[in-house]
């Protein structure tokens, strides 16, 4: 997908305008500005750092700070045995809860993300007065009533949600900027075209032989599964920019141009872009199953093998299995971030890495706050 900014954006009967002289927002007809409407967000980005205005509609323009904040709680961890492989202690790998993943800089944005998340629903409360003021009419025109109220009272509700339960958020970027947040889009899509991306849930060392040979000689377990990464919003944002996102699991992590957004079901985080940090290494997985076509094949294991390497005759469906060599990707932050991603092609990690490391650069952030060693 390419990288590109919308000049308008479309929020329920809404629609903001964005150009040099400024944001307007019209409604109706072309042209006619009003003073309300969803409130928004706006984000200059370039070398003198990153300035937010709270409201579209009016507001002091204030730089953002470019300290981080404090170490708050370090991510959770919890062991369990492996339900294969009870001999198998598995360390789950798990962010923090995220609404305690605060940044201060971007404290009002936040506190406007989780206050719409929360905002009830139209679109279920309206279609039941509907059907009530369908029974009432049901008399007069029969059953068609409670269809009729039923369905106007979704429509209705969907419409008003549109922009009752969103936040505006309008980012204006310099040419240093774009191009360092094009670049990121870039590493991006790099990751994201290989075949195989993966997220890892829980790992766990294998301890004894038994074990060791029922798995093809491999010296730990993970809990893998698919994952995507792709171009969206969260559902509860509008922007003139559609940024990537990378599932992990319970969370979705967006990779704006000012922070990366953490939503959980209802609930928003941030982390701060020079507090993120991201570590990468080549990890060699035993594949059981269909090996992604762009991944390298370092060597074969026996399906059970014996303590030298050969295959144990023992069992009947012994067959050689593919090691190949993928790359683990470790994302972390200081206010509690932790998620680990696996992909079948290496050397892209680093070029998002140095992508974001750019980013911060190019928006003014201290550029020693972020690390990024391989490991």
């Amino acid at each position: 997908m390419g990288f590109y900014i919308r000049k308008s954006i479309a929020v329920g009967p809404f629609r903001y305008n964005f150009s040099r002289g400024g944001v307007g927002i019209s409604v109706g007809v072309r042209g006619f500005r009003i003073g309300t409407g969803p409130r928004g967000h706006y984000v200059h980005a370039g070398r003198g750092g990153l300035y937010y205005r709270a409201s579209l509609h009016g507001g002091k323009r204030s730089k953002s700070a470019s300290h981080n904040g404090d170490l708050r709680l370090a991510p959770r961890e919890m062991e369990e045995r492996s339900e294969a492989e009870p001999s198998v202690v598995m360390r789950r790998i798990s962010s923090i809860d995220v609404l305690e993943m605060h940044e201060e800089r971007f404290s009002a944005l936040l506190g406007e993300l989780n206050e719409k998340q929360n905002v009830m629903a139209l679109k279920w409360l309206l279609p039941i007065a509907g059907l009530v003021l369908g029974h009432l009419a049901s008399s007069f025109i029969g059953n068609i009533a409670y269809v009729a109220g039923g369905g106007i009272g979704f429509l209705l509700g969907v419409w008003l949600d549109s922009f009752r339960r969103c936040a505006v958020l309008f980012y204006e970027l310099e040419d240093e900027a774009q191009r360092a947040y094009i670049t990121l889009t870039e590493a991006f899509d790099r990751l994201a075209a290989c075949a195989g991306k993966w997220r890892i849930d829980a790992g766990g060392q294998i301890v004894d032989i038994h074990t060791w040979k029922r798995n093809a000689g491999a010296t730990q377990l993970v809990d893998r599964r698919s994952t995507s990464l792709t171009y969206a919003l969260p559902r509860v944002l509008k922007s003139n920019i559609t940024p990537p996102s990378i599932n992990v699991g319970k969370e979705t992590i967006y990779l704006l141009p000012d922070v990366a957004l953490v939503v959980e079901n209802q609930k928003v985080g941030a982390v701060a872009y020079d507090a993120l940090k991201l570590r990468w290494q080549n990890s060699y997985f035993i594949e059981d199953g269909v090996v992604p076509h762009d991944a390298i094949v370092a060597r074969h294991t026996w399906k059970h093998p014996r303590k030298d390497g050969g295959p144990d005759l023992r069992f009947s469906d012994n067959r050689q299995l593919p090691v190949c060599r993928y790359e683990a990707l470790h994302l972390s932050s200081s206010n509690g971030l932790n998620e680990l991603l696996e992909f079948s092609r290496t050397g892209h990690s680093k070029e998002l890495a140095d992508a974001i490391a750019r980013l911060v650069q190019s928006t003014g952030a201290h550029p020693d706050a972020l690390a990024l060693p391989a490991i």
